[in-house]
């Protein structure tokens, strides 16, 4: 049976000092895999894009064009933990993408218990400066393209969202023709778009609207 700790995390998932980035286990067998593997398993890696954190010590690559999907996320997690209406996420495989310095540096957050731990899915960003990174899955990662350096409007336009999802939590209204679903796109409602007007009262502040294309 697995040793758990006082937050009831197994000693196979690796708790990290968010205030330095330090390690603090000795199961690290998820640093020899993708995003976290680095020579020489990434010395042919083809760096296509380049991101940093504010500060610079964090510095990644991504060997893909252009993202698998890229949406917009209203739900309230995101508004929080970014500080943020909204966030703008682009979704890669894992293979895509190479730190510089491996896991060095990172912190992790497992939301859903709200642990300093790397339990996928977690939220990852740099120890030092704090800006988010990643959102990591068990398969897939959700790159914020805010840190990328594209050399020009055409290359960003390749990052462009597709949707809007969980607009049913948003605080703000969009007006630029994209789906917006309710939840998570493909599984929940479209919701209409709110007209646009000069009207302070169409900006929502605090309470979620749900205007669904069925009414």
């Amino acid at each position: 049976m697995a040793d758990r700790n006082a937050k009831g995390a197994t000693r196979g998932e690796t708790e990290t000092g968010a205030e330095t980035g330090a390690i603090r286990d000795t199961t690290e067998d998820w640093k020899t895999k993708p995003p976290y593997r680095t020579a020489p398993a990434n010395e042919h890696f083809d760096k296509k894009w380049t991101a940093h954190c504010h500060c610079g010590r964090i510095k990644y690559w991504l060997s893909r064009d252009k993202p698998l999907a890229t949406k917009f996320c209203h739900c309230v997690d995101c508004q929080a933990l970014h500080g943020a209406p909204f966030q703008w996420a682009a979704i890669f495989e894992k293979e895509d993408l190479h730190f510089e310095k491996g896991a060095e540096g990172l912190a992790f957050y497992h939301s859903p218990d709200k642990t300093t731990v790397h339990r996928l899915p977690c939220k990852v960003s740099c120890a030092y400066c704090h800006s988010p990174i990643m959102d990591e899955g068990r398969n897939m990662v959700l790159m914020f393209p805010g840190i990328i350096k594209f050399s020009d409007a055409e290359h960003k336009k390749l990052f462009d969202p597709q949707c809007h999802i969980f607009y049913s939590q948003r605080v703000v209204d969009m007006h630029d023709g994209k789906p917006k679903w309710a939840r998570l796109d493909g599984q929940s409602e479209l919701m209409k778009e709110v007209e646009r007007t000069d009207s302070k009262e169409h900006t929502v502040l605090g309470e979620a609207r749900n205007e669904s294309m069925e009414d």
